[in-house]
């Protein structure tokens, strides 16, 4: 199924390319608190996700005459603060994240092309705790690989298309719905022990 249309914000290229004060201005005041959000989600850690932003920012207003318009404009800027972040998480990371073979590990198995095991439906009292689901769902997407931990974000947290989250990360369009899929079934299996004991 298509992802849904969104009405998107235009902005002046053309002043921002001359350096016009009053369109970065503009710029800056309508994304800012949605790049906020994405770095706070992305880093933990307000602080860092707001020199981070700043960062953009300032990278996005000395580069804009490298923007060649073949992606949306946020696009763009989402991807010079997803490079800032990147780096910064590296440093800092809390979480000893998985590689490939333990992310395979927690794909479903199939047997004569069934899936060999079911999944138990999560009890709608356990989910109603919203608190404690949310924090074993950040900790559960921190331990992902970077790769499949910024496709679950871009995807599923900020909502941006298939498409625009395939320009951002230079990948086609296939190998990010495939990524997807294999993140969050790799989530599925590290919250539902939790889930189904209710331990939230």
């Amino acid at each position: 199924m298509p992802d849904a249309p969104e009405t998107q914000p235009t902005y002046d290229l053309e002043a921002l390319k001359r350096g016009d004060p009053a369109a970065f201005e503009a710029l800056v005041r309508a994304e800012s608190p949605r790049l906020f959000r994405f770095l706070l989600r992305f880093l933990e850690n307000e602080e860092d996700a707001r020199n981070v932003m700043q960062e953009a920012f300032l990278q996005a207003f000395q580069r804009i005459d490298t923007f060649r318009g073949d992606a949306r404009l946020t696009t763009w800027l989402y991807g010079i603060a997803l490079n800032q972040a990147r780096v910064l998480l590296r440093k800092n990371r809390r979480y000893e994240a998985m590689d490939e073979a333990d992310l395979d590990r927690l794909q479903p198995t199939f047997s004569r092309g069934m899936y060999a095991q079911r999944h138990r439906p999560w009890p709608p009292d356990v989910l109603a705790e919203r608190e404690d689901l949310r924090r074993l769902v950040r900790e559960a997407i921190d331990r992902l690989p970077d790769s499949y931990r910024e496709i679950i974000l871009l995807r599923d947290i900020e909502e941006l298309s298939t498409e625009e989250v395939a320009r951002l990360l230079n990948l086609s369009e296939g190998a990010v719905r495939v990524r997807l899929h294999r993140a969050r079934q790799a989530l599925r299996a590290l919250l539902s022990p939790h889930i189904e004991k209710g331990d939230v």
